[in-house]
C-alpha cells in the first residue's frame, strides 16, 4: 500500500482556502479524491457504486465543499473495499484540509429529516476520533447496481470519522426507508460539517491548546 499527498492548502483566518488533494493505492483500491472546504458545493464522484456515489454527492453538495473522487476498486468480490477505502481517504483530506483548526466553529449537530425517516447527527472536530451509530436498520436488499449493501453505511461513517479524527454520533429518530434512512445520515453529516468547519474567529475553539 502506498499513500501519497500530492497537494495541501490549509486555511488560517484571513488565509488560503483550505484544499487536500490525495492518492491512495493498494492491492484493492485505487483512489484519487479532492477536497476544498471552502468550495462551492461542485461535486465529481465515481466509486463505481452508484447509490455511494450519490450519497458522496450528497455531502459534498450539503456541506458546501468541492469533492472530487474516483475510486476503481474490486468490485468483483463485492464493494466493501471501495466503501471502506473511499471513506478514509476522504476522511485523511478533511483533517488534512482543517489544518491546526484555528478559528473553527468546531461542534455542530442538528435533526434532519427525509420523509418519514429522521435522524440525528452530532459532529465534534475533536482530534479523538470516536463514532456512535444508534441506528436500527430495517432489513433491505442491497441498493443500485452494481449493489450498495446497507449494512456498509455504519462502516462508511466509522471509517470516515476514525480517520479524520473526529467525534460522529448518528442516531435515528424514526424511519422505515433505508434509503431514506442513509441518505438523511449523509444530509445530516454534510449541514453538520458545514456548521462545524466555518471561521468564526481566530483562535483555536480548545481548552488544551490544540485540537
Amino acid at each position: 500500500m502506498s499513500e501519497l499527498n500530492i497537494d495541501s492548502e490549509q486555511l488560517r483566518p484571513g488565509g488560503r482556502a483550505r484544499r487536500s488533494e490525495r492518492h491512495r493505492s493498494t492491492k484493492e483500491t485505487e483512489i484519487s479524491l479532492s477536497l476544498d472546504l471552502d468550495g462551492s458545493g461542485v461535486t465529481e464522484v465515481d466509486t463505481g457504486l452508484p447509490f455511494f456515489d450519490h450519497m458522496l454527492d450528497q455531502l459534498g453538495r450539503h456541506g458546501g465543499f468541492d469533492l472530487k473522487v474516483k475510486t476503481t476498486g474490486d468490485l468483483h468480490v463485492d464493494g466493501h473495499h471501495t466503501i471502506e477505502d473511499t471513506s478514509i481517504v476522504l476522511g485523511q483530506a478533511l483533517a488534512e484540509a482543517l489544518g491546526d483548526k484555528v478559528g473553527v466553529r468546531r461542534f455542530a449537530s442538528g435533526l434532519y429529516p427525509l420523509d418519514e425517516a429522521l435522524v440525528e447527527v452530532a459532529v465534534d472536530l475533536s482530534g479523538r476520533p470516536f463514532f456512535v451509530w444508534d441506528v436500527e436498520m430495517p432489513e433491505a436488499i442491497p441498493l443500485g447496481n452494481p449493489p450498495f449493501d446497507p449494512s456498509m453505511a455504519e462502516h462508511a461513517f466509522q471509517s470516515l470519522a476514525t480517520s479524520a479524527g473526529i467525534t460522529l454520533h448518528i442516531s435515528l429518530r424514526r424511519g422505515r426507508n433505508v434509503h431514506h434512512i442513509i441518505e438523511a445520515s449523509f444530509k445530516g453529516l454534510a449541514r453538520c460539517l458545514r456548521d462545524a468547519v466555518r471561521i468564526e474567529g481566530s483562535s483555536l475553539p480548545s481548552t488544551k491548546g490544540s485540537l
